[in-house]
């Protein structure tokens, strides 16, 4: 059910014992507004904490509060009276689901978020739930301290491609001007963000390698196999003169692959919900529990259909040749 900003901030302000998620394959969106969101609601007097079924980026750790973040065990319990979601629906936590059957309030931008059956309140122009988590503390009379002013301004960056994509808006550059203003360095963030391990830089590598043009130039795909992290990776190829859609498949196990896709314009989030994922308009993904080979047809049907292409042949590439 959606709900407003005020009756969201009333649901935080009446829960004393908050378990706090995002999604998996979690991102600077993810990681930051939930460590932000932590220290808004420990300084209210709110018994919190962070749980995110997934392995996080090395770049992240650097986030004030982050070794607070845990995963969750099989079997284990967490006593709470308030599940916080962020960022993400309730289908994309993983175990953290398991661990409470508290209510749940979900705090989100991505337009495919239904609300069915939760609380939610969604807010699908802000360009990060970073930007929201903002405007929450603001709601709820909470102090921006430098450290809260970091993690958000790290969503809010890696969300808009540091200002680059189209959902940065004028009310985006006023909330980072005044994190700004809180202390927040701009440049010591995104050296931080930038920092990739060697194996990132190999994996990138073996991606670039990979890259296939489908559709005449108007599609482009990288695939890739249990690489270390995947962040950014799809714009290696999104950046391509003539290409609308930018598409990567990570195989990170027999069986199970992630799907990220990009577009120019083109609503990729149509096209992830027609596969069990979500996103934004110009940024979306889902999970598709199939061979590569298998995973690539599926992807590029889906793709073929949003442009409107009646023979998959059309393509111009075997499939089989990618695995």
């Amino acid at each position: 059910m959606l709900i407003t900003l005020k009756q969201a901030a009333q649901k935080i302000q009446a829960a004393n014992k908050i378990l706090v998620t995002a999604h998996i394959l979690p991102d600077g969106d993810a990681v930051g507004s939930t460590l932000a969101m932590l220290q808004i609601l420990r300084a209210m007097g709110k018994t919190a904490e962070i749980f995110i079924d997934d392995t996080i980026r090395d770049n992240l750790h650097a986030l004030p509060h982050f070794d607070e973040i845990r995963r969750p065990v099989k079997g284990e319990k967490f006593d709470a009276d308030l599940l916080l979601i962020l960022d993400t629906e309730p289908g994309r936590i993983g175990n953290v689901r398991n661990l409470t059957d508290a209510p749940i309030l979900n705090i989100d931008h991505h337009v495919t978020n239904s609300g069915e059956g939760y609380d939610l309140y969604l807010e699908h122009e802000a360009a990060a739930t970073c930007e929201i988590v903002f405007d929450f503390a603001r709601e709820l009379g909470a102090e921006i301290t430098l450290d809260v002013a970091k993690c958000i301004y790290t969503g809010i960056a890696t969300d808009t491609g540091f200002f680059q994509y189209s959902n940065t808006r004028a009310k985006t550059l006023r909330t980072v001007s005044e994190l700004v203003t809180c202390g927040v360095r701009p440049n010591e963030i995104s050296e931080q963000m930038e920092k990739k391990s060697l194996a990132e830089v190999r994996d990138m590598r073996n991606a670039l390698e990979s890259a296939r043009i489908f559709f005449g130039g108007k599609v482009a795909g990288i695939f890739v196999k249990t690489a270390e992290s995947t962040e950014g990776f799809v714009d290696l190829v999104r950046v391509i003169e003539g290409v609308e859609i930018a598409f990567m498949i990570n195989e990170k196990e027999e069986n199970f692959c992630r799907v990220s896709m990009r577009s120019n314009g083109i609503d990729v989030a149509t096209i992830a919900n027609s596969l069990g994922g979500g996103g934004h308009v110009r940024a979306a993904g889902c999970t598709l529990k199939t061979s590569l080979e298998d995973a690539t047809k599926i992807t590029v049907e889906a793709i073929g259909k949003a442009l409107h292409v009646e023979n998959l042949s059309d393509a111009g590439i075997l499939l089989a040749d990618v695995n």
